[in-house]
């Protein structure tokens, strides 16, 4: 592949709804291009994009893909991110390198909760846009009643460019409203020719020409002035005004095609060269800080200054490799330079760059600043590091990721494979920032967290076909606690003879709430008379302290005891510290139990926000979840339910919530508390104990 500069080089991601077509319009584009002979499809499993098998076996994009095609004397990096809400972290990944997106919109199902999701984030970091409406060769697809549905959700910088001309119920090509031409559809390349606009499109061109000149009149003064004097505005006057508007985000393009006939695939290349910025002309610039100097820096895409790299994606593939994807920021990426990762403090030596293609790699011999590429093989580098130099040490601010709140327990199948499967599990969390693991110590088990169950259950997967390590995915222990609501007193006694040196202890003990929820327990002595002696005191509490690690109620951990020592016995030539610690267990079984022990469960403090139509469903929801609604605050269109929830009882939620919402609700949560667990829940806990 050639070498571009950052003039030449445009950046898109394709956003939108699960299913929406993003993979096979980037299947088109590539097709009509000429970087494939044959076209994929998503059905077949033999798109450029979606190579991984479980993508290939489940028929969906799973990981963020980079498409880069050469067209006009451009370089395009198309960057295909899933739709699917489970994949939210590829698709950030995607987002913190792109400086322009299409949200690509079924004809048939119009707005649907992921193209929402898609303005949402775009609005966020103020990125350019366009709709591109596809499916429109089905002759269910309503292009006119979509436009409508976006500019409801989405207002008034929602401005068709294109109207579709129809054959019966077949699109035969679309009016050009920017040019006011019609465009025939000649081939299955995206080619079209010039035709008279049909009379039958002029009822809905005017209205929509109108409000595109509006637009046009509203981005100069001097265009405005010109529009309330009737003048007409040349075309280049409209088309450097939209330029401007869009790269702003104050006017939002819609255009018409389909990604399986290719259709207004070559109309998509126009606007990425007319509408969309190249790096250095958007407005999606990173912040560094200089780690010498303390100094703000901004990625600027200046080609003069010292280079400097983001990683912004990571592949540990064990048939592709190791590569870690790049956007270089500042400066000109060569092959055999040696980088300085300012993230990790370590120099790394880059033998051959690349352009990643999918799968498919092509050694390029140095990249400018805007450009996307591949590393192969770096040691130390990883998802959120900044490649620089020693003499400019600068570390770009990583992208805000979404937080993984769903969990399930894991355990290798066959035993032995455990360092296999810790090594596996690192790999597949290296390449996706929203997977971690998590030794959990108290209940003797270990965590996979991730956005929702099916990106867990893909994790397993993964694990199985890539590393050949099979894992079974179990529901969770939840981190009870034990403590006792009443005051008990009891004697532990351990005495052991069996010829020679024996075993004597000896104790009255006293246990009752301590009132503090945050320390396992108390210990005191309230001995007189030199009943037990003083050097017998630290043996009794470490009896202690062995005791509260599993309390005898349900095995979990104690909390909240005072333990005072009143009174005992001991033996001169018997006693030992052993046996003073034998006799303190044997006194806090029994006392514990004695003291009407009780769970408790940790309390969340649950914040769900979704859109004002579902919240009565969800509070329903959280009801039958034992949870108490503490606030409901609109925000933005939207509704947060704050809500306290039993942890327990929180298992399967992303499931659920996703279900009520259609995608569209998103939850955290913090642990806040401890309360008393209800009988039959401490009865269900006790019983699973002694199974």
């Amino acid at each position: 592949m050639n070498v571009y500069k950052t003039s030449d080089i445009r950046n898109v991601v394709f956003l939108g709804h699960g299913g929406a077509g993003k993979t096979t319009l980037a299947e088109a584009v590539a097709y009509a291009t000429g970087v494939i002979t044959r076209k994929g499809r998503v059905e077949d499993g033999n798109t450029i994009s979606d190579y991984d098998k479980e993508e290939i076996n489940r028929q969906f994009s799973i990981s963020a893909s980079v498409i880069p095609i050469e067209w006009n004397g451009l370089k395009i990096n198309i960057l295909d991110a899933p739709g699917y809400f489970d994949f939210v972290g590829q698709m950030e990944d995607a987002m913190s390198v792109a400086d322009a997106a299409v949200i690509v919109v079924n004809g048939k199902a119009g707005v649907e909760v992921g193209t929402i999701k898609a303005w949402e984030i775009c609005e966020r970091r103020k990125i350019p846009r366009i709709f591109f409406v596809t499916n429109m060769d089905d002759p269910n697809a309503k292009y006119m009643q979509t436009v409508e549905e976006l500019k409801e959700n989405f207002g008034k910088k929602v401005a068709p460019f294109h109207l579709p001309i129809l054959d019966g119920d077949t699109l035969t090509g679309y009016v050009n409203v920017v040019k006011m031409g019609g465009r025939k559809f000649k081939d299955d390349a995206g080619n079209y020719e010039e035709m008279e606009i049909p009379e039958s499109v002029t009822s809905e061109l005017e209205p929509v020409r109108e409000q595109l000149m509006e637009a046009v009149a509203e981005s100069d003064e001097e265009l405005m002035d010109k529009y309330f004097a009737g003048e007409e505005f040349t075309y280049e006057e409209i088309s450097q005004a939209l330029r401007k508007s869009v790269i702003s985000c104050d006017i939002v393009p819609v255009q018409i095609g389909s990604g399986a006939t290719c259709q207004g695939v070559n109309s998509f290349l126009q606007t990425c060269e007319k509408y969309f910025p190249a790096p250095d002309k958007a407005e999606v610039f990173k912040e560094a800080t200089n780690l010498d100097t303390g100094e703000d820096v901004l990625g600027d895409y200046d080609a003069s200054k010292p280079v400097s790299a983001y990683v912004f994606k990571t592949i540990m593939d064990p048939f592709v490799g190791k590569y870690s994807l790049v956007k270089v920021r500042t400066g000109i990426l060569k092959a055999g330079d040696t980088v300085y990762n300012a993230t990790k403090d370590v120099e790394e030596k880059l033998s051959k760059l690349y352009v990643m293609r999918g799968k498919d790699v092509m050694e390029v011999t140095e990249l400018y600043s805007g450009d996307i590429g591949a590393i192969g093989k770096l040691a130390s580098t990883r998802t959120g590091d900044t490649l620089s130099t020693r003499g400019w040490p600068i570390e770009y601010h990583p992208t805000t990721m979404s937080k993984p709140y769903t969990y399930m327990a894991y355990r290798a199948v066959n035993k032995g494979d455990e360092d296999k499967m810790a090594q596996a599990l690192t790999k597949l969390c290296i390449e996706d920032l929203t997977l971690k693991t998590v030794m959990d110590e108290e209940n003797r088990q270990s965590l996979i967290y991730g956005i929702g169950e099916q990106q867990i259950q893909i994790a397993a997967s993964k694990l199985e076909d890539r590393y050949k390590v099979k894992i079974e995915l179990e529901k969770p222990k939840i981190a009870f606690r034990e403590t006792i609501r009443k005051k008990a007193q009891v004697q532990g006694k351990h005495k052991k003879q069996s010829g020679g040196h024996g075993q004597y202890g000896d104790v009255i003990m006293e246990f009752e709430p301590s009132g503090d929820l945050s320390k396992s327990y108390e210990f005191e002595e309230k001995i007189f008379g030199g009943a037990v002696p003083r050097n017998f005191f630290p043996a009794v509490e470490k009896g202690l302290q062995e005791c509260v690690k599993a309390g005898p109620l349900a095995g979990y951990p104690v909390v909240g005891v005072k333990a005072t020592l009143i009174d005992g016995s001991y033996h001169p030539v018997d006693s030992s510290e052993m046996a003073f610690k034998m006799a303190t267990i044997l006194a806090f079984k029994k006392g514990f139990m004695e003291a009407s022990p009780i769970l408790l469960e940790p309390i969340v403090m649950l914040t769900v926000t979704a859109p004002d139509r579902y919240s009565g469903d969800i509070m329903g929801d959280l009801n039958k979840r034992r949870g108490r609604i503490l606030n409901m605050t609109p925000q933005d269109g939207k509704q947060v339910i704050e809500a306290e929830v039993p942890m327990l009882e929180l298992y399967g939620y992303s499931t659920s919530l996703r279900s009520i919402t259609g995608g569209s609700g998103i939850f955290e949560y913090v642990v806040s508390r401890y309360e008393q667990a209800p009988p039959d829940v401490q009865a269900e806990q006790v019983k699973n104990s002694n199974m």
